[in-house]
């Protein structure tokens, strides 16, 4: 069972975030394996000379990050890490594609299909004008039945005319039209998210998060997408392939 020696509050941070740390310090750094018990809140209060409810606010908080489970009847414990999903950034893939190449399960929640028009900021992205008609796509993506990722995608409604017709795969359903995009630049920024991004992650307030910006073009250089994708930080890893020049 974790024991909580070394533990000491301090009067500058909030008790539950005090303790809530030291716990997942102690998951990251191997003082706590996957499955080993933690005592029970009574137990930490007690020890510890705090209150229930701080104890239960910090434990609900390692819950929703994943780093403990509760076992019903048997108490808390240090949960299994997950399984992460590396995607190289050497060539062009569809979530879905990506997925099952690794012999994982797609899965997407619909939030919104909609056709509407551009915003400016949209417009900017795609080189069209203000106003024009454009697809808007948002989506909540699944790995094995795990919130992974909220996608926004937008793209020309003179390439994707009818946005109900996207299934699992966007990359498809332009191929599907003969607008296949054969490039895209990524921009990357590491985050931390809030608010209803975590509700729908499943993840707490500040979990860390990777922030994608993308733009796919067809072999012409036609704007054919512009993508924001925020990814679980604790699940997923891009990985780049470097060489030396010759």
């Amino acid at each position: 069972m974790l024991t909580f020696e070394g533990f000491r509050l301090n009067h500058s941070t909030p008790a539950y975030r005090q303790l809530k740390s030291w716990i997942a310090d102690a998951i990251r750094d191997g003082r706590a394996n996957p499955g080993m018990p933690l005592p029970s809140e009574r137990e930490l209060a007690d020890q510890l000379e705090i209150s229930r409810v701080t104890v239960r606010k910090a434990l609900d908080e390692l819950v929703a990050d994943g780093l403990v489970t509760r076992r019903r009847g048997s108490g808390t414990y240090v949960a299994e890490p997950p399984q992460r999903v590396a995607q190289s950034l050497s060539r062009l893939y569809s979530f879905s594609e990506d997925m099952r190449a690794r012999g994982r399960e797609p899965g997407t929640t619909w939030l919104c299909r909609e056709i509407a028009a551009a915003s400016a900021e949209e417009a900017r992205r795609l080189g069209i004008e203000p106003g024009e008609p454009v697809a808007r796509l948002h989506r909540l993506r699944f790995a094995d039945g795990e919130p992974i990722a909220l996608e926004w995608t937008v793209s020309p409604l003179s390439l994707l005319p009818d946005p109900q017709q996207v299934g699992a795969s966007f990359y498809e359903a332009l191929r599907a039209q003969g607008h296949p995009p054969v490039r895209a630049s990524q921009h990357i920024t590491a985050v931390t998210i809030d608010g209803p991004w975590c509700r729908l992650l499943k993840v707490s307030e500040g979990h860390a998060a990777l922030d994608i910006h993308r733009i796919a073009e067809l072999a012409d250089g036609t704007p054919v997408e512009w993508t924001h994708s925020v990814f679980r930080g604790d699940a997923y890893d891009f990985v780049v392939d470097l060489s030396f020049p010759e």
